[in-house]
C-alpha cells in the first residue's frame, strides 16, 4: 500500500558547480521544481561527489560548505550554504540500513557541491536540515537500489531522499563552448530510453542499463553520476508517478534532467 503522506523522492542533475552564478545555465528550473513540491522536514542527500567503500552518513550539526573543485571563478568559492545538519535523520537512515544488513558508518561530513549547489537553488534560505549519505562508486545499480529500498520508511516522516548526479556525464565528450542546440543526438537517445523505462517502472531494465541502454558506456564512462538515481528509485513507491523536468543539454554532452518519483495518481 502507498502511504498518501509519503513525500516524493528526487533525482537531480546538478550540472557544473557554476550553475548558481552562470546565467546561461538553467538554475531557475530548480526553484520552479521546489515550488511544486511539498516542503520536507529534512533531506537525505546522496551525492555523486561523496564516494566511500561502504555507506557512511554525515552527522554534522552545522555542515561546512565544501568547495570540492578547482579553477572556477572566485565568486563560486565565496558561496556559503549554512543549512543546519540533520543528525537524527542520518542516524535513522543508518539504523534502517542496518536492519537490512547494510553496515553503515558515520562522520561529520559537510555538503559537497553535488549537495549544496541544488540545495542553494531549491531552498535559498538554507532553512531545511540536510544530511548526506555516501554512494559506493565501485558497487552497482542494484546495490544503490537496495539502499533506497531500505530508506523508504524515512519518507513517512517527511524526509525527502534526493539523489544528486547527472543523467549523462562524460566530461571528455563535453564542449564547453557549445550551445544547447549543439547537443550530441546520442544524449537524447540515452535519456529517452531511460525515461521510457522509468515510466514503465521497468526496474530490471534500469538496473541493467549498461547493457541495455543505447550509448550507455559513452554517456557514463564511470557510474558514479548515475548511481544516485537508483537510490531515489529504490526509495520511491512501487507505483510511483513520474514527473520529468528536462532543462536541456549543455556543453554538448551534459543533459540537465530531473526526476520526481511521487505518490501514485488516482
Amino acid at each position: 500500500m502507498t502511504s498518501p503522506s509519503r513525500i516524493p523522492t528526487l533525482f537531480l542533475s546538478h550540472g557544473a558547480p557554476t550553475l548558481p552564478i552562470d546565467p546561461s545555465l538553467p538554475s531557475g528550473g530548480f526553484a520552479t521544481l521546489s515550488a511544486e513540491l511539498p516542503r520536507p522536514e529534512s533531506i537525505l542527500m546522496l551525492s555523486a561527489h561523496w564516494g566511500t567503500q561502504q555507506p557512511v552518513v554525515s552527522t554534522a550539526t552545522r555542515p561546512e560548505t565544501i568547495h570540492d573543485f578547482y579553477g572556477f571563478p572566485r565568486a563560486l568559492y565565496e558561496i556559503q550554504y549554512p543549512a543546519p545538519g540533520a543528525p537524527d535523520t542520518a542516524r535513522r537512515a543508518a539504523a534502517l540500513l542496518g536492519e537490512q544488513g547494510i553496515a553503515t558508518g558515520s562522520e561529520p561530513y559537510g555538503l559537497d557541491h553535488g549537495a549544496w549547489v541544488p540545495m542553494l537553488l531549491m531552498f535559498p534560505e538554507a532553512d531545511v536540515p540536510v544530511a548526506q549519505l555516501s554512494i559506493q562508486p565501485r558497487a552497482d545499480a542494484a546495490h544503490h537500489f537496495a539502499i533506497g529500498r531500505a530508506l523508504r520508511a524515512l519518507r513517512d516522516d517527511g524526509v525527502m531522499v534526493i539523489g544528486s548526479g547527472q543523467i549523462t556525464h562524460n566530461l571528455r565528450a563535453a564542449d564547453f563552448s557549445a550551445r544547447p542546440e549543439d547537443a550530441d543526438p546520442r544524449v537524447a537517445e540515452f535519456t529517452d530510453w531511460f525515461e521510457d523505462r522509468l515510466r514503465a517502472r521497468d526496474v530490471d531494465a534500469l538496473l541493467d542499463y549498461r547493457r541495455r541502454a543505447p550509448y550507455a558506456q559513452l554517456m557514463h564512462p564511470t557510474d558514479e553520476h548515475l548511481l544516485p538515481v537508483f537510490a531515489a528509485l529504490g526509495a520511491a513507491d512501487d507505483d510511483y508517478a513520474l514527473t520529468v523536468q528536462s532543462l536541456g543539454t549543455y556543453q554538448r554532452a551534459l543533459a540537465m534532467t530531473n526526476y520526481v518519483f511521487g505518490p501514485a495518481t488516482a
